[in-house]
């Protein structure tokens, strides 16, 4: 990070968070979390810092059309699946395809750095409880 942007204990708490959950939080959710080491810490902070790091890079922002973004503790480039019934996002451990950056490319002339590609349905745990209900 540059001197502008020094880590800070805030962010150092908020990174450690996202990068150690399970799930891909709220911004809420963050600041409960963060609440529980740094109890004076303000939703304002958890909001400003989760923008300073999501601009330089350590962190991801998701938005999947509901009024609150989510937060992924993994940068890299990566797949996610979001359940249309339960609304969970779930992480797709695939190999990211570098060939649809070249295609892009080769289509447009423009320069891409990266993509992102989610992917939509109905999660394991919401299918088999689908299934259950049919059956009675």
């Amino acid at each position: 990070m540059s001197k502008a942007t020094r880590m800070t204990k805030q962010k150092k708490v908020i990174l450690e968070i996202l990068r150690n959950a399970d799930c891909h939080p709220s911004a809420d959710w963050v600041y409960e979390q963060a609440r529980k080491i740094i109890p004076d810490i303000s939703l304002g902070t958890v909001y400003r810092n989760l923008n300073v790091l999501r601009d330089s890079g350590h962190i991801l922002e998701l938005n999947y059309g509901s009024t609150y973004s989510r937060y992924d503790g993994n940068p890299e480039n990566h797949y996610h699946f979001y359940c249309e019934k339960c609304h969970q996002l779930f992480n797709v451990k695939i190999p990211v395809y570098e060939g649809l950056d070249k295609m892009v490319k080769e289509t447009t002339g423009f320069d891409v750095r990266n993509h992102r590609t989610e992917f939509y349905g109905i999660c394991n745990e919401c299918k088999a409880r689908l299934s259950s209900s049919s059956l009675m």
